[in-house]
């Protein structure tokens, strides 16, 4: 029987000579927004039928109790799988995906193709309260980079993919295909080129048709605008822009924050027993906050605010109005609590859905509280998918994604002035306190982030540990003139570092600076090394990125400099070197 890789050889030679590489790149475009669309759905379905079998009995009164349990038996399932089936990592699916694209050439590990659907499932299906979007992301990126590498395509191609799939992911959950193609242009940082935005386009339509045609036109939830925008509520879309702002603040820092804290438990399961416990108390006493949260999002576009009270404590106030808003004011406060303990916990799931929450959740309690102090009347609905884009702005970056999504959930562009509005000014806003979004903080920290600034997106890709140049002989402070003459003799190089014996580097010896004497036999037993060494001007630690390498270069003029580990000495590295293999690196990620 013919092997696997036998025939996958034998196609992609048929591929090269009769079809040319830009119509393979749509073909593969297409096949991984299909699959990208059908784990979407799969996911969401399967998200939808556990939490369906979890709860549809807690109307029959003390059930709602179990909200302590079911959260923990999630998590618990997830950090089981994960740990004993996996034994690899699958949290924080976005920023895995810009960590793929930025240091491991895009390559993203195939277990990832269904591994996040499991493990979501778990999470979010028992009342995890965070987002499916990630996982399915994750899933979908991965899909497209193990098809790239199946097909032997190059790094810029593979990139490419991974770019379809989560944009045919996203286009999947939320039936929003511009959408999915603007997430992966401003959150993953693909390059906007004639080339890469048909294959992106091929992508999201096939996703967004696929689950059409599996989901229906409910995939989510779906919302008519009933209100027309009126020139006189610009102001306060202005104020609800900046209320967004800083709720996204709060929230980016304080999930930073949390998630610290639930690292320092070292002991994996004493930090789930502690974040299944602080979530399930949360959702004992705050409903709305298990899973998603898009079934509260619904109930504030359709003003059905007693809905956010079945299976609480508070049924029997619920039509309180400033109880109301007190209860939405606490919802916006502590879905980050919810989110941080779930993700610190050892769930999967990620922080697009908690985004719209929280930014539907404060743009209700805005309007309605207008409403209820003032002598206007504000369109509340309006308000919330508002809320929600200037939130998803603010927290994640991405003003475009937000006016696009929300504008293709609506089924049109009736709100696009007031998403503009709202999702600019919180943008703005956010960007004087936070440099990074959520996503890239983790990444930027440890300078792995890779940028829309091509220089810089090249030199992260860049390994500079791999241009050390080892070849250099090198030479004790004891050594006579005579002995280094023996070794310039032999050598092909022009710098002699200076070592002592166990290995640190005391200076180094320029053969420019010794050519004058190198020959006069009268110098050769009374003139030492240590007398001719000089110092470096600087060194590069080997722990150092490669932007602080490149700083010290700028800094000290030099083309040659030591590299030291711990202060032993371990080769030089060469401007020269580095230059050219930026400038096949750069040649990579450009255009073909």
């Amino acid at each position: 029987m013919i092997r696997l890789s036998v025939l996958l050889n034998r196609f992609l030679k048929w591929r090269v000579r009769n079809v040319d590489q830009r119509r393979f790149l749509y073909i593969l475009s297409f096949i991984t927004g299909m699959l990208s669309a059908l784990a979407a759905v799969l996911l969401k379905n399967a998200i939808h039928y556990t939490e369906h079998v979890l709860t549809t009995w807690f109307k029959a009164g003390t059930a709602g109790y179990l909200y302590l349990a079911y959260p923990l038996v999630g998590m618990l399932l997830t950090v089981l799988f994960v740990r004993y089936i996996l034994r690899d990592g699958i949290g924080h699916g976005v920023s895995r995906i810009l960590y793929a694209i930025s240091k491991s050439n895009s390559r993203i590990k195939p277990h990832n193709n269904w591994s996040s659907i499991i493990a979501g499932t778990f999470t979010i299906g028992f009342g995890g309260s965070v987002g499916a979007e990630a996982p399915i992301v994750l899933t979908g990126a991965s899909i497209g980079s193990n098809i790239g590498r199946l097909m032997k395509m190059n790094y810029r191609n593979i990139t490419l993919l991974v770019g379809c799939g989560a944009a045919g992911a996203v286009a999947g959950i939320f039936k929003a295909p511009i959408a999915g193609i603007v997430f992966t242009l401003e959150i993953l940082m693909v390059d906007l080129t004639i080339s890469s935005i048909v294959p992106l386009l091929i992508s999201s339509v096939t996703a967004a048709t696929v689950t059409y045609f599996l989901m229906g036109r409910d995939v989510l939830f779906s919302f008519a605008l009933r209100e027309t925008f009126s020139l006189g509520n610009i102001p306060w879309y202005i104020i609800l822009g900046i209320g967004t702002a800083l709720l996204s603040v709060y929230f980016t820092r304080a999930t930073m924050y949390l998630e610290k804290l639930y690292d320092r438990v070292k002991n994996q399961y004493i930090r789930l027993i502690t974040g299944g416990t602080v979530l399930g108390v949360f959702i004992l006493l705050l409903p709305p906050l298990y899973g998603e949260g898009y079934n509260t999002i619904s109930d504030l576009l359709n003003n059905n605010t007693s809905a956010l009270f079945e299976n609480s404590f508070f049924s029997g106030i619920s039509n309180n109005t400033w109880f109301l808003l007190a209860f939405l004011l606490v919802l916006s406060l502590f879905k980050v609590i919810a989110s941080s303990s779930t993700n610190g916990a050892g769930g999967v799931g990620g922080i697009f859905a908690p985004s719209l929450f929280i930014g539907g959740v404060s743009g209700f309690f805005m309007a309605r509280l207008i409403n209820t102090v003032g002598n206007i009347t504000i369109p509340e609905s309006s308000f919330t998918l508002a809320g929600m884009a200037g939130a998803m702005a603010g927290i994640m970056h991405a003003p475009l994604t937000a006016i696009f999504l929300i504008a293709e959930i609506t089924g049109g562009y009736g709100l696009l002035v007031p998403l503009i509005i709202t999702s600019t000014v919180s943008y703005i806003t956010v960007m004087r306190f936070e440099k990074h979004s959520i996503y890239h903080k983790r990444l930027a920290h440890r300078g792995e982030l890779i940028t829309h600034h091509k220089d810089k997106a090249v030199l992260t890709r860049l390994d500079w540990t791999k241009e050390i140049e080892t070849d250099l002989t090198t030479v004790s402070s004891g050594d006579t003139l005579g002995d280094l003459a023996k070794v310039i003799s032999s050598s092909k190089r022009n710098i002699f570092p200076v070592v002592d014996e166990i290995g640190v580097l005391e200076g180094v010896v320029l053969l420019d600076n010794v050519r004058d004497i190198m020959f006069d036999q009268e110098l050769y037993d009374d003139t030492y090394v240590s007398d001719l060494m000089v110092m470096p001007p600087s060194y590069i630690d080997k722990s150092e990125k490669v932007d602080s390498v490149m700083e010290t270069f700028r800094k000290t003029g030099a083309w040659n400099l030591p590299v030291l580990d711990g202060g032993k000495y371990v080769g030089f590295l060469s401007k020269s070197r580095i230059f050219s293999t930026y400038r096949d690196l750069l040649m990579e990620v450009s255009e073909d």
